[in-house]
Parts: structure tokens; C-alpha cells; sequence
């Protein structure tokens, strides 16, 4: 089942020219890798399917994304991002503590009721695979928090708000292995709820999560397909040279 479509997506900022016609079909339930060198429009069209380039001035575009055969522009901003939320290169919690990071989305939808609040936190917090490191802390401050569970505490904050689709922007870009290991792990069990969308430049990680990946180059879509096919006998040489680390 189709999630997302993009079709024929183009846009600018400024006189920039950043994607150039990018077709594509993400599909429901699936880890989608989006991998290709820095300035390829990776994390541009990650963005487009939010509409969180819309915040800068200079940015326009051509073209339509649609989730759920719905065009992403006739949906209410509001509603989008709560349907697609985002998780960023770098954790950013709130400051506040551990629970109200979680239960800060809940809140701001209307859900008043202690115990359902409480029980969502939990649940999120179980689904970002950080509960059992925190059930006993929820009240500290998120910033007590090493980089790994700060990232995996906004995974939670993400998820709490029951999206449908979660995009990951290059999420464990600072993390030290263990803590990549941890949000990778996370990310293969949430796909059985979720429709996941990874940007990221390390194409181990790719490898190792996606169940196809995406090349992008020049703000071109190069290559889709089944991510084992992409990284063994990719049909377009500069899959394999960007794979191989001959340039990027």
C-alpha cells in the first residue's frame, strides 16, 4: 500500500535550483533510506513531505506530495506535522523533565485526563526503547540525559502524538555506536506501526535498516529499489560510486 507519492516535485530557494523532478512511492510500513552526498536534496525533500520548508521565505516549489492520495498543501499545517512528525539531526528536548518532553504533545492536543497522559508517556517512551532506562527518573530534567537518550527521549515525544509517518533526519549523526545501535533497533520495531522515512549519510546504517533505498545526486532521484539490490548490483554506476566511496 502507497504512504506517500511525490510527483514530479521541483523547488527553489532563491534562485537555487534543489530538486528536479523527483518521483517516488514510499510505501506503508516500510524503512525508506535516503542516502547521497551533502547538497543532493536529501534532507530538502525529506522536509517536502511535511511542509517544513514552507518556514523559509526564499523556498517554492513544483509539483505535488501526497499522503494518502491527499495533497500535503490542502491538509492544515497542524494537522500534517502531527500526521508526519520529524525527528531531528540533533536531539533537542525541552526544558523540562523527562515526562512533560513526552507528554508536552499530548497536552497541547487536548488530552487532559492524568492516567491516559501518563500511559501514552509510557507507551512512547517503551517504543523509543528508552523506558526502562528512565521509569524510574521521569521527573529529572531531560538535559541529565546522555546524547543517545536525549535522541531517543525526542523519538518518544515524536511517536506520543500517534503519527502515521516519521521522518528521520540524519538522527544518530552524533551518537556513538551503542546509541546508533539502540535508535536503529528502535526504528525496524516501530515500522510495524509506522511508515519511516531515513535521510542519512552513513550507508552502512542504510544497509542495515532500510528495506529500500532511495540515491539522490544534484537534486536528482537516481536510483529506488529493494536496498539489497541497491547495495550488491545497483543498475546505475554512480550508485555503485557513491556505495563504494568514491565520491560524496
Amino acid at each position: 500500500m502507497v504512504k506517500i507519492e511525490a510527483h514530479q516535485l521541483k523547488s527553489w530557494f532563491g534562485d537555487t535550483y534543489v530538486l528536479k523532478g523527483v518521483e517516488m512511492e514510499i510505501f506503508a510500513h516500510e524503512i525508506l533510506s535516503v542516502i547521497g552526498p551533502s547538497n543532493s536534496g536529501k534532507t530538502t525533500f525529506l522536509r517536502m513531505l511535511n511542509r517544513l520548508n514552507d518556514l523559509n521565505p526564499h523556498f517554492r516549489m513544483d509539483g505535488m506530495v501526497e499522503l494518502d492520495r491527499e495533497n500535503v498543501r490542502a491538509i492544515d499545517v497542524e494537522t500534517l506535522r502531527r500526521r508526519v512528525g520529524m525527528v531531528f539531526a540533533l536531539p533537542l528536548p525541552l526544558p523540562l523533565s523527562i515526562f512533560d518532553n513526552v507528554a508536552y504533545g499530548i497536552r497541547m492536543y487536548g488530552q487532559m485526563n492524568k492516567k491516559r497522559i501518563a500511559a501514552k508517556v509510557e507507551e512512547a517512551l517503551k517504543q523509543g526503547y528508552l523506558w526502562e532506562e528512565v521509569k524510574d527518573r521521569l521527573d529529572e530534567s531531560a538535559f541529565k540525559l546522555s546524547g543517545g537518550q536525549q535522541q531517543r527521549l525526542c523519538i518518544a515525544r515524536t511517536l506520543a502524538v500517534e503519527p502515521e509517518v516519521i521522518l528521520f533526519d540524519e538522527p544518530c549523526s552524533g551518537l556513538d555506536p551503542i546509541s546508533t545501535a539502540k535508535v536503529e533497533d528502535a526504528m525496524v520495531k516501530l515500522k510495524e506501526k509506522y511508515t519511516i522515512v531515513l535521510v542519512t549519510n552513513n550507508v552502512k546504517q542504510a544497509a542495515r535498516v532500510g528495506d529500500r533505498t532511495a540515491f539522490f545526486l544534484g537534486g536528482e532521484l537516481i536510483e529506488l529499489d529493494k536496498t539489497d539490490k541497491i547495495f550488491t548490483a545497483p543498475h546505475d554506476k554512480r550508485t555503485d560510486g557513491y556505495i563504494r566511496g568514491k565520491f560524496g
